[in-house]
């Protein structure tokens, strides 16, 4: 289970077992998993997150193609070569960017008559930015 540029968090919508977090992965991927206590889980989500924050290298651009389609930027799986506070930096201005392509994805939207490819295009690209 690779969990480079992934999330763990305290699971507050699932209520059927106490002390259960989430991890979700790069590719989107979620999973649950039960601690025994809750200080137990809390540190599980904080090594969690430390150890996936020293792997989530910078993302590389998406790959380029003669259609003009929306694809996700390739995650690397390697280790970052930078400090934690370059890291931090890094990420500051990627959130910064993603907000701001969202905003501007907003702005545009498609025509509500639109080719069905269009409005999927949209979609996938308004799910990745308010994923990020």
């Amino acid at each position: 289970l690779g969990i480079h540029h992934a999330l763990a968090e305290r699971a507050s919508k699932y209520t059927k077992r106490p002390n259960v977090f989430r991890l979700q992965t790069a590719d989107w991927r979620v999973f649950l998993f039960q601690a025994p206590t809750e200080e137990e889980m809390f540190s599980w989500i904080s090594r969690i997150n430390l150890v996936a924050a020293l792997f989530s290298s910078p993302p590389f651009p998406a790959a380029v193609g003669s259609q003009c389609r929306f694809v996700r930027p390739i995650l690397p799986a390697a280790p970052s070569r930078s400090s934690p506070e370059e890291q931090h930096r890094c990420h500051e201005a990627w959130m910064e960017r993603v907000a701001q392509e969202l905003f501007e994805h907003q702005r545009q939207l498609p025509e509500k008559r639109g080719r069905a490819r269009q409005l999927d295009e949209y979609r996938l690209k308004k799910d990745y930015l308010l994923y990020e």
